[in-house]
């Protein structure tokens, strides 16, 4: 069996974003913000939503002028839950 390698900054967005989702204020964080959070560059935060999203775990809005807002689905949030829940 071929071994998966995980992109590592998958599990921190993974994180902020349950963190995102469980934030009093309940508006979707700006990408700005979860880069920020994470810790991450936004080319990278960015190469990780896409991957997410292509497996239906996040949902990625955006605007013309590239900013825009990310949520978990509900699958996603069902995972991050099981995994940052512990």
């Amino acid at each position: 069996m071929q071994d998966l390698e995980i992109d590592p900054s998958i599990p921190e967005v993974m994180r902020v974003l349950w963190e995102a989702r469980h934030d009093a204020r309940s508006t979707p964080w700006s990408l700005a913000k979860l880069t920020k959070r994470a810790g991450l560059p936004m080319s990278i935060l960015r190469r990780a939503l896409t991957q997410l999203q292509s497996i239906g775990l996040v949902e990625v809005h955006l605007v013309e002028e590239g900013r825009g807002h990310v949520s978990l689905t509900e699958a996603g949030a069902q995972l991050a839950t099981k995994i940052f829940s512990l």
